[in-house]
């Protein structure tokens, strides 16, 4: 395989800063909408204002252009933090907001493009981290084959999602046995007693005021006594209502609500990219919690999926083994944290990178075993 340094004349390296006023937008948005592996939160419409709300000095957009046309061939934003409880590395930024890792890659792009876009983001240290990163993206893939460098899968989980076609039909046939499709409609018909069902699924401005009954219904609930739903703090609001706004315009945002009478009973929020979709937040009203109307509006958001001829692939961005959604979205979307290392100290901080990760996965799940034994 190609070394990225023997091309040097093909590809260049940019360090930029996301919120920069001369960060050209047009080529960012125009690399994401035509990118191998969509992510809807390295756009420049929810990194911006994410950035804007929670500063962080570390975090820059790491893009490799090719030199002749100036096209961006590959981009990420950058920063270094640490991987697990101690060891600090350079990392794809994900966060709570954004748990998808994936680099932007354009869809004619390849090994060289990847190479040089791990070999810059590396550094000096010749070691980097790709967190909440699919197993199976293309990305992932050419991660794995450059040369000279070694790659370790720190963790892989599962989560749950589902298909289109008639594997997705298969799955939804499947989450939809008789027994539960008797329980929901029985659950439904008590909704109705508190005036007619009805189904919506908002985009474009929509969305926008979608959104706002979103945020009212999320307050009302649990994360609103807990101070964790996104208007309970300034920043999040602000952040929350733009992302939803910039992607409103080109139709990349869809809410589905479902409603008893004049009464919102469950909202999901969903981020639509390319042929992808990432189920992004939900909220339901608690009064109804035994007519689950979470598993209700899940059920109702995945046959919307299947029914979208544009929609291939859909990814829940829940924690493995949530107990709601992956009962209903059969299909997995195995995720990990590929490390990628070269020469003996990068490989040393490599094998610290992985331990130390197991050992906070493994903190965290005791943690959780507790407050569920002694809440």
């Amino acid at each position: 395989m190609t070394d990225p340094s023997d091309r040097k004349d093909q590809l260049e390296v940019l360090w930029l800063d996301p919120l920069a006023p001369e960060t050209p937008l047009d080529q960012w948005q125009d690399l994401a909408d035509n990118s191998v592996d969509p992510n809807p939160f390295f756009t420049p419409g929810f990194l911006q204002p994410f950035l804007q709300a929670f500063p962080s000095a570390t975090v820059r957009l790491l893009v490799i252009r090719a030199k002749s046309s100036e096209d961006w061939r590959m981009a990420a934003p950058i920063g270094r933090r640490r991987a697990g409880l101690a060891v600090p590395i350079k990392t794809t930024w994900t966060s709570y907001y954004a748990p998808l890792g994936t680099p932007l890659l354009r869809d004619t792009g390849g090994p060289d493009d990847v190479a040089a876009f791990v070999r810059a983001g590396a550094g000096s240290a010749n070691l980097m981290a790709m967190p909440f990163l699919p197993c199976k993206s293309r990305v992932a893939s050419l991660a794995e084959e450059i040369t000279g460098w070694e790659n370790r899968w720190a963790e892989k989980l599962s989560r749950a999602g589902h298909s289109s076609g008639d594997l997705g039909e298969i799955q939804y046939k499947t989450a939809m046995s008789r027994k539960r499709r008797k329980e929901m409609r029985r659950q439904l018909r008590r909704l109705e007693d508190h005036g007619p069902i009805r189904i919506a699924h908002l985009v474009g401005e929509e969305a926008i005021e979608g959104f706002e009954e979103f945020l009212k219904l999320e307050a009302e609930g649990w994360k609103g006594r807990a101070g964790t739903a996104l208007s309970s703090n300034p920043e999040t609001a602000l952040f929350s209502r733009n992302v939803i706004k910039n992607r409103s315009l080109n139709n990349g945002v869809r809410i589905d609500q479902l409603w008893a009478g004049d009464t919102l009973i469950a909202s999901l929020i969903l981020f639509i990219e390319g042929a992808h979709v990432f189920s992004w937040k939900i909220a339901f009203n608690e009064t109804f919690a035994r007519m689950s109307p979470g598993a209700q509006i899940a059920a109702i958001s995945m046959k919307q999926n299947l029914q979208s001829p544009d929609i291939l692939e859909a990814d829940s961005l829940a924690v493995p083994g949530h107990s709601m959604i992956e009962p209903l979205w059969r299909g997995r979307v195995d995720i990990g944290t590929l490390v990628l290392s070269k020469g003996p100290l990068g490989s040393s901080l490599a094998n610290l990178t992985v331990v130390d990760l197991k050992l906070e996965r493994s903190l965290r799940s005791k943690a959780k075993a507790l407050k569920a034994v002694f809440g």
